[in-house]
C-alpha cells in the first residue's frame, strides 16, 4: 500500500525545514510510518513568484485520484511583507495582491486535488533587532527591512483568505508570540531560516 504524501510549499522557511531540528524534519519524524513529506521550498520566493511555478512543481493528478496528497501546506508571506522602500523591497508584494495570490494558489491546488486538505501557514513574527544583527543582504540604513507590525497584517490577511476559501490555517504569527520570550524560546534562526520549538 502506498503511503500518503504531504507537500510543504513555501519560501526559505519551508526550504530549510529539513535542517536539523527544523519543522519539516520534525513532521517527517512524527509521521514516519504514515506519510511521506515532500519538500517544495523556494528560498526568497513570495506569492507572486510562487504562482509562476506552482503548475510545474506539483505532479499532475491521476484520473482515479489515488495519487492525491493528504495535505499541502502553503507557507508564504514573510517575503511578501518586506517593506517596499527598504533593502529587500524587491521581494515585496502589496497586501491585496498577496491575498489574491493565495486565493489563486489554493484554487489551483483544489482544482488539481479536490480531496486534499490545504493548510495555510501565516508568516511568522519578526524579531526586528535580530534582523538588524543578522542581515541577509547589505543593509546600510540601520532600519529593519521587515517589521513585526507589517508581518501581522499579512498574517491577518492569510487568515482571512483561509476563511474565504474554507481552508485550514495555522496562525504562526500569533502562536509564537504567545510564548514568553518568543524571540529566544522559539529559536527563529535568521541564518538558517528554520524554527525550533
Amino acid at each position: 500500500m502506498m503511503r500518503q504524501k504531504i507537500f510543504l510549499f513555501g519560501d526559505s522557511i519551508t526550504e530549510e525545514s529539513f535542517s536539523d531540528g527544523g519543522w519539516g524534519a520534525s513532521l517527517a519524524d512524527l509521521l514516519r510510518r504514515k506519510a511521506d513529506i515532500v519538500l517544495r521550498g523556494y528560498s526568497g520566493y513570495n506569492t507572486r513568484w510562487a504562482l509562476k511555478v506552482v503548475e510545474r512543481v506539483f505532479p499532475a493528478a491521476e484520473e482515479d485520484g489515488r495519487d492525491s496528497p493528504a495535505a499541502v501546506t502553503v507557507f508564504f508571506g514573510a517575503n511578501d511583507a518586506c517593506l517596499p522602500e527598504r533593502c529587500s523591497g524587491f521581494q515585496h508584494v502589496p497586501l491585496d495582491e498577496y491575498k489574491q495570490n493565495l486565493r489563486s494558489i489554493i484554487s489551483f491546488l483544489k482544482n488539481r486535488w479536490p480531496q486534499t486538505a490545504i493548510i495555510l501557514i501565516t508568516p511568522p513574527p519578526i524579531d526586528e533587532e535580530a534582523r538588524l544583527r543578522y542581515p541577509y543582504i547589505e543593509n546600510t540604513t540601520g532600519l529593519p527591512e521587515r517589521t513585526n507590525e507589517v508581518a501581522g497584517l499579512y498574517a491577518k490577511a492569510c487568515i482571512t483568505v483561509a476563511g474565504e476559501c474554507q481552508s485550514s490555517v495555522i496562525d504562526l504569527w500569533s502562536k509564537m508570540q504567545q510564548i514568553p520570550n518568543w524571540q529566544t524560546e522559539c529559536l527563529w534562526s535568521y541564518t538558517n531560516s528554520y524554527i525550533h520549538t
